[in-house]
């Protein structure tokens, strides 16, 4: 048996470490090979494998046992490893030697113990507990991923208990079950991700299970209620899944399919109304600006939703600067008649950085012409005198000093083309 990118001997020791367990490679590698696509991780850009080993019997996490029983080994792969309790997985970095190069290469595993899940509170984190590999394929997100490729013995066996394959080969995304939205609506981003890069179209009743899932509204958090009543668990997923479509995949095409499986309501009703994204995101990519942030200014409450959503504080800030310059922009009117010097000292004004403009522009709000001229060259001017000249002509350092060279530039701002 081969995989693209995993030396064989890697594969051998792993069925030796697992010797006496169920052991399985499961979900997006499996899917790929079918496929004859490589998956790697889409952050780190590396081979990136799930294994599932069944519980030999023993209490503990049978992932546990596997991975000390390949360090054990001692030959020198791997370089760290990690467990997660909770959830009984561990994640290693191991090193194997590359095929077209001397330096070798590292490929990540994600070893989990065969277990099976539940939700009791929609959109929360699922209660886990041990099981076979028969119930961990049964728990995941849709049938092209419910599919595992047994590595003990090297029987290299295909599992295809929910249709997979079928689905694969007619290019379709089914969820796994009737309440997956209900579980988990992040899938709802994922299947987007997923359409879009491997061209998949969603099956009738999984769209039909995720429009009656989203006017159902079955989750603990509605709109108006305090962004910091959300889920966190759901927060953090949304924005992970989010993240990786925009940065990721081909998102034009993603987030078209979102919109049309009506799954941009989970972000903010008003982005599920939005017909500007496709644009706003454009001028995004031009301007060197944050997919993400450039998404959220089209939704009714753009910082309510980045704190639902935990966005990093840099973001929050570069939203908190567009809302005031949009007031800025909207108190000013048409803006005939306005002046670079007057237009630079308006968009250079505290708690607005740069690239707020930026955003301002890319979201079409105030006029374009100045914005974009102040972007391109405007805030980049400076007084022809500087302050060292000044002074070598008499004129004290304090307040003047600086006063006169805001002067010169704005002398100077004015001569410029509108």
């Amino acid at each position: 048996m081969e995989l693209p990118g995993v030396p064989p001997e890697l594969l051998g020791s792993l069925a030796a470490s697992a010797k006496g367990m169920r052991l399985a490679l499961v979900g997006g590698a499996v899917r790929d090979l079918l496929l004859h696509r490589v998956h790697n991780d889409p952050w780190l850009g590396l081979p990136d494998l799930d294994l599932v080993v069944e519980s030999d019997g023993n209490p503990g996490s049978a992932a546990l046992r596997l991975v000390r029983r390949l360090v054990e080994a001692g030959d020198g792969r791997v370089i760290r490893w990690q467990e997660h309790g909770a959830y009984g997985t561990v994640e290693l970095a191991l090193r194997v030697e590359a095929t077209d190069s001397d330096q070798g290469a590292t490929i990540l595993l994600d070893v989990a113990t065969a277990r099976r899940e539940h939700y009791p509170v929609a959109g929360e984190n699922p209660v886990v507990c041990f099981g076979s590999l028969d119930d961990d394929l049964g728990r995941r997100d849709f049938s092209i991923n419910a599919v595992a490729l047994l590595l003990a013995d090297s029987s290299g066996e295909l599992l295809d208990p929910h249709g997979g394959l079928d689905d694969l080969r007619a290019r379709r995304l089914r969820f796994l079950h009737p309440a997956s939205v209900r579980d988990d609506p992040t899938r709802l981003l994922r299947g987007a991700r997923y359409a879009a890069r491997l061209d998949l179209s969603l099956a009738a009743e999984s769209r039909d299970q995720a429009q009656r899932t989203l006017a159902a509204w079955p989750w603990p958090w509605h709109w108006g209620d305090a962004p910091a009543q959300a889920p966190a668990a759901l927060g953090t997923r949304l924005r992970m899944e989010l993240e990786l479509l925009l940065e990721r995949e081909p998102w034009p095409l993603a987030l078209a399919l979102l919109q049309e499986w009506g799954g941009l309501v989970l972000l903010d009703p008003a982005l599920q109304e939005d017909r500007f994204w496709r644009r706003r995101l454009r001028w995004a990519e031009r301007l060197g600006l944050p997919l993400v942030v450039a998404l959220l200014v089209g939704a009714g409450d753009p910082l309510a939703l980045a704190e639902r959503l935990q966005l990093p504080h840099r973001y929050h800030r570069l939203l908190v600067g567009f809302s005031e310059l949009r007031e800025r922009l909207r108190q000013l009117g048409p803006g005939a008649g306005v002046s670079p010097a007057r237009w630079s000292a308006l968009l250079e004004g505290q708690a607005v950085p740069a690239e707020a403009v930026a955003l301002a522009l890319a979201a079409g709000v105030g006029p374009r012409r100045p914005l974009l001229r102040w972007w391109l060259r405007w805030r980049h001017l400076r007084a022809p005198t500087t302050a060292r000249e000044l002074m070598a002509q008499g004129m004290p350092a304090g307040p003047a000093l600086g006063k006169r060279l805001r002067e010169l530039r704005a002398d100077l701002l004015d001569h410029e083309r509108i």
